[in-house]
């Protein structure tokens, strides 16, 4: 059970800082890339970045599913039942949010598009910094059963 915790706080802490990353970073570095190679740098950026983030998002997905129906000695299942509540608020909202965005950009930059993308992408921020507290905390108490 610990190895699937520590899986599972890997994946998690992984995105977690990834998403600061994105969120202080290269979000809002988008403005300066001069709109000439804009549509290549857009499709370069998503297809680069699909393959870092979701083998990732993935394992998160299945170690927070796997511990909702297996919880580890220790830990109830509130944690696990707002850890997947937190997930499918992180999905839904790249689904809805962030991709839409990405995929106008696509076409080419668009100075607003870039903004919202900053401003919605900061529920993905929070939701994955409580996952990443979230994780902490069930490797603690499943650790000490």
């Amino acid at each position: 059970m610990m190895l699937l915790l520590l899986a599972h706080a890997g994946a998690t802490l992984m995105m977690t800082g990834l998403i600061w990353f994105v969120q202080i970073v290269h979000y809002p570095l988008f403005e300066r890339v001069p709109a000439l190679g804009w549509v290549e740098y857009e499709r370069h950026h998503v297809r680069r970045t699909t393959v870092v983030v979701m083998p990732l998002m993935l394992a998160e997905a299945v170690t927070a599913i796997w511990l909702l129906v297996r919880q580890p000695a220790g830990v109830g299942p509130a944690l696990p039942v707002v850890g997947v509540t937190l997930l499918l608020i992180i999905w839904a909202s790249t689904a809805t949010l962030q991709v839409p965005c990405h995929r106008r950009l696509q076409s080419g930059m668009e100075l607003g598009v870039v903004r919202n993308l900053v401003r919605t992408n900061w529920l993905r921020t929070a939701a994955w910094t409580a996952r990443g507290a979230l994780a902490l905390a069930l490797i603690t108490m499943g650790g000490q059963a």
